[in-house]
């Protein structure tokens, strides 16, 4: 008999510990996924029925809210203008977690759970009324976004502004976009058919074509060539440099030519200069080469190439809104080395990592930190944390981006007057990358920065897919940008 009640109660304390543990598990090693879990009604109904804060443009204007209304969920995220801020707001949805925008990387704080917000809490719980999420102030130009929303249209592409000096990112669009409404509605099976019909294909309007996307910066890329050069001290504007009608890239047989015959150069020599002005590829390649892989690359690296970009948040108050990593390639042949020193082949970008490059010209080659939220505010209106503007590297020195500035200049003034402003001096760098089978489409770019003698705005433009070059299909688009900031 006693050898049977012993065997009961092992099992019985083998059933407590198993209890135990599983209890353990689901309460503390699972928590945070059991409840991120969309199966989980419970942790559902919790964030759903939760006043969230708004998040506001510069000026104040609402972009995202959360309105009363008469169901189980108790509140509604509404978001006015949706596509046009859809790259910045995100979405919060019944069917989907919060996975990208503003809805995510500062999730906890516009639920009202992030623990700076404890005392408002408390606050709430002793006063009996409902917990507020703290409001998050950006740092975009509600008429600036506009005006980049309307000249990109209906195209596939994508358009960044940054204020030099700071960081701050002024307008982030990308088209095609989509209405955030559509999957904040309640009614769970159309949430459920906008979300599959939205994230269909390689080319959905989810998908952050200033940030998540990677394109050939074609000759934008020129840029960062030339500031590798320029600091090696052995190159200044003037230096003449290997240019021609056509070059052989090492090792094979493939001729590499110009589309402007002024990117020739005379008697087979260019100026660092008329180079950029007239986007010599034949220049170019042969300097890429010439500097080696390693000078182009670290000043890619400078410059943020190599490695994602934190644009907001933190762990703690969500998941962070990330740029995708650019990329050069790594130990290139030479025949490699030369296109993508005139960035193609390898090298790719996001459009607002060649902002960056313009906003690290513009400002005497410092690299900032990019920003998209200024404030955060408790519902008190207490400011519960600011933005400063913070270095992210000193890619190259005054000088160099002095001449730099030169160049670019005589982009607008020499090869493309169309993108001229009066009264204002504009920087530019056209690209036109070659894509698709047989390179038989083109993404169009251009970064640029205004004034050129006092930098304000930094600008990058991709049209994706077009038949014109960058010039024609991301320059006017630019220029708008730049007189719509610079008369404000």
């Amino acid at each position: 008999m006693n050898k049977y009640l012993r065997q009961l109660f092992t099992a019985v304390v083998a059933l407590f510990v198993i209890l135990g543990l599983s209890s353990t598990i689901i309460m503390a090693v699972r928590a945070n996924a059991l409840n991120n879990d969309p199966r989980n009604a419970r942790s559902l109904y919790h964030q759903l029925g939760a006043y969230r804060g708004a998040i506001l443009a510069s000026d104040g204007t609402v972009m995202a809210k959360s309105e009363p209304v008469n169901d189980a969920f108790k509140y509604l995220r509404t978001y006015s203008n949706g596509p046009l801020y859809a790259p910045v707001t995100g979405f919060f949805s019944i069917n989907q977690t919060a996975d990208r925008g503003l809805e995510a990387s500062r999730s906890m704080l516009l639920n009202g759970e992030a623990d700076s917000l404890i005392w408002q809490r408390a606050k709430a719980m002793l006063t009996g009324t409902t917990n507020q999420g703290a409001s998050i102030e950006t740092s975009i130009d509600p008429k600036l976004q506009q005006v980049a929303y309307d000249q990109l249209g209906t195209r596939d592409g994508a358009a960044v502004a940054i204020e030099v000096n700071t960081g701050r990112i002024l307008a982030m669009v990308s088209t095609p976009s989509y209405d955030p409404n559509k999957l904040a509605t309640h009614d769970t099976k159309a949430a459920s058919q906008a979300y599959n019909e939205l994230s269909a294909g390689q080319n959905s309007p989810l998908i952050n074509r200033a940030t998540s996307q990677l394109y050939p910066p074609g000759s934008t890329f020129k840029t960062i060539v030339a500031s590798a050069a320029l600091e090696t001290g052995d190159y200044q504007t003037d230096t003449k440099i290997p240019a021609g009608a056509s070059y052989t890239l090492p090792g094979t047989a493939t001729q590499l030519p110009n589309d402007e015959a002024q990117a020739d150069g005379v008697n087979g020599q260019i100026s660092l200069q008329e180079a950029v002005a007239w986007s010599s590829n034949t220049a170019f390649a042969q300097l890429g080469v010439k500097l080696g892989a390693s000078k182009v690359s670290d000043m890619a690296t400078k410059l943020g190439f190599g490695s994602t970009i934190t644009i907001d948040g933190t762990e703690s108050t969500g998941t962070p809104m990330t740029a995708t990593a650019s990329t050069f390639p790594s130990d290139p042949t030479d025949d490699k080395l030369a296109l993508a020193s005139i960035g193609q082949g390898d090298t790719t970008a996001t459009p607002l990592q060649m902002a960056m490059v313009a906003q690290a010209i513009a400002n005497n080659g410092k690299l900032m930190q990019p920003t998209l939220v200024d404030r955060v505010r408790a519902a008190d209106l207490t400011v519960l944390s600011q933005t400063k503007p913070q270095t992210m590297a000193n890619a190259f020195s005054k000088d160099s981006a002095d001449k730099l500035t030169t160049m670019m200049e005589s982009v607008v003034s020499e090869a493309n007057p169309q993108l001229a402003i009066d009264g204002i001096k504009v920087a530019a760098k056209t690209g036109t990358a070659q894509i698709g089978t047989d390179n038989s489409a083109i993404d169009g770019w251009v970064i640029g920065f205004a004034p050129a003698d006092d930098p304000q705005i930094a600008v990058a433009v991709l049209v994706h897919n077009t038949d014109v070059h960058g010039s024609l299909a991301a320059g006017p688009i630019m220029r708008a940008m730049m007189q719509e900031a610079l008369q404000q």
